[in-house]
């Protein structure tokens, strides 16, 4: 099953919690948490305040993208504000092993987080405790940035290594791609071997250019696309 979920990065702040209920009510699975501390990543956003106002709002899961160094100390906030799916950077943990451990010890889904830059072997040593895999097709920072194309072979690769180690051990891991996923790109993506997507600025964008304020038109498109594969 192909998973969509919008980041609240590109949504209206004043209307937040308005926005999360639209975009759910259409179609969306989760909602995207980008987390930046204007140390790891040049951008300050939100923290677990924000995650705990928006719980009670949906049930869809909360999918929770640390970029934040440290992040031991971050973890246990936002568990407990309600995420559900926690995914870091390899760079800003001192021991990865240990932080994708305190993830699922606070009852969260784990994963890691890789830059373009970034090399998959982290992934190789802690496979036994990622839910997820999240590919990052933009350097981080910033929303509304477009799709490096590199990204595809790299999903390939990713997709790789989560097949053999689900016939290895019966036991699937996500693999998630975030930054300038579209309409027109998302089918290609998913064939390289995403089942989930993050689109920020492409559904809450489509979005603020309708009366209504509505979201079931890209949803749907976007849904249109991964059925073609």
């Amino acid at each position: 099953m192909h998973v969509i979920a919008p980041s609240i990065l590109s949504a209206d702040f004043a209307r937040l919690g308005e926005e999360v209920v639209n975009v759910i009510a259409a179609g969306a699975d989760w909602i995207h948490f980008d987390v930046m501390d204007n140390h790891y990543v040049p951008n300050l956003t939100i923290g677990p305040l924000v995650c705990a106002a928006i719980r009670p709002l949906t049930e869809a899961p909360i999918d929770v993208h640390l970029m934040v160094r440290p992040v031991d100390r971050i973890v246990p906030d936002f568990a407990k504000a309600g995420a559900n799916i926690i995914t870091f950077h390899p760079e800003a943990s001192e021991h990865v092993d240990r932080t994708l451990a305190l993830i699922r010890e606070n009852g969260c889904q784990s994963g890691l987080v890789f830059n373009p830059a970034t090399p998959l072997d982290y992934m190789d040593y802690v496979m036994d405790k990622l839910d997820i895999v999240l590919l990052m097709s933009v350097n981080p920072g910033f929303g509304g940035q477009q799709f490096i194309a590199s990204t595809l072979a790299k999903l390939a690769a990713a997709r790789a290594r989560i097949d053999a180690y689900e016939r290895s051990s019966g036991r699937r891991i996500r693999l998630e791609v975030d930054g300038g996923v579209k309409i027109d790109n998302i089918a290609e993506i998913a064939r390289a071997g995403a089942d989930a997507f993050v689109a920020g600025s492409a559904v809450f964008g489509a979005g603020r250019d309708s009366d209504a304020n509505r979201y079931d038109t890209v949803i749907a498109a976007l849904r249109a696309q991964l059925g073609e594969i």
